[in-house]
């Protein structure tokens, strides 16, 4: 279970210090899928990245299991069990896509193996296995490849910043199959940043983040209808993905 305790993130901005994370406290029980939503700019990338340990919160703790990992490093925090998928993935000239994902299983992989993966996430195996992750490789086959990393290990809590971005919609749908094969096993718990509504529909609960702050957070079933019909809040939803390509 994560359980996060008034997490307090800033930044210093031409000398103006400036609070992105808001004395922020929620839990994501064992098993559970948490959709975090809300208004672009409210701090729901920020509070990520925090949680992998990409940046470093100025107060609050950060509980994985009972374990306080609130000082921990973003490797640490993954040896730990977090995984993490950035919103733009990270390129590595010279890196194969076979290498990258063993890296990312901890052990070499077969061909079969990361073939299985690959195809999971939208891409055909044999075209894509010995290229290398760098400028040649779309935004969109990158964000697919960067949640095949994800995949590639079973994690005590995964973490999905926009998953949808620059998808085509073929791909998102294998995509949400992913996640919910995911959360069925109810092995892994499950943080994903969406403003998509069917990714949003598959949540346990719904956290909703304005300012830097919570603005809403409990079941689906109570969050999402006031999503629907509430004007603003249908700002930050979108019911089709981007087609990448």
């Amino acid at each position: 279970m994560l359980d996060v305790k008034n997490l307090t993130f800033k930044v210093n901005e031409n000398g103006i210090e400036r609070s992105i994370v808001k004395n922020i406290s929620f839990q994501v029980d064992d098993g559970e899928m948490l959709v975090i939503t809300g208004p672009n700019g409210g701090g729901k990338s920020s509070l990520a990245k925090v949680l992998m340990g990409i940046e470093e919160a100025d107060s609050g703790q950060i509980i994985l299991d009972g374990e306080d990992i609130s000082s921990y490093d973003i490797n640490q925090r993954a040896n730990a069990g977090i995984g993490f998928a950035f919103q733009q993935p990270p390129r590595f000239k010279g890196m194969t896509v076979i290498r990258l994902l063993s890296l990312a299983a901890g052990r070499e992989l077969t061909k079969p193996e990361c073939c299985r993966m690959l195809s999971a996430v939208g891409l055909c195996a044999n075209e894509y296995i010995t290229r290398e992750v760098d400028a040649t490789l779309s935004g969109g086959e990158m964000k697919r490849l960067e949640i095949a990393t994800v995949l590639a290990k079973t994690h005590k809590l995964c973490i999905f910043d926009e998953p949808e971005a620059g998808i085509d919609l073929w791909s998102f749908s294998m995509l949400v199959q992913q996640f919910e094969a995911i959360h069925e096993k109810k092995e892994q718990s499950l943080i994903l940043i969406s403003h998509q509504e069917r990714i949003i529909q598959m949540a346990d609960r719904i956290m909703v983040i304005e300012d830097g702050r919570i603005n809403q957070i409990g079941a689906a079933k109570d969050v999402l209808p006031g999503l629907m019909n509430t004007a603003d809040s249908l700002a930050c939803l979108k019911r089709n993905t981007s087609v990448e390509n």
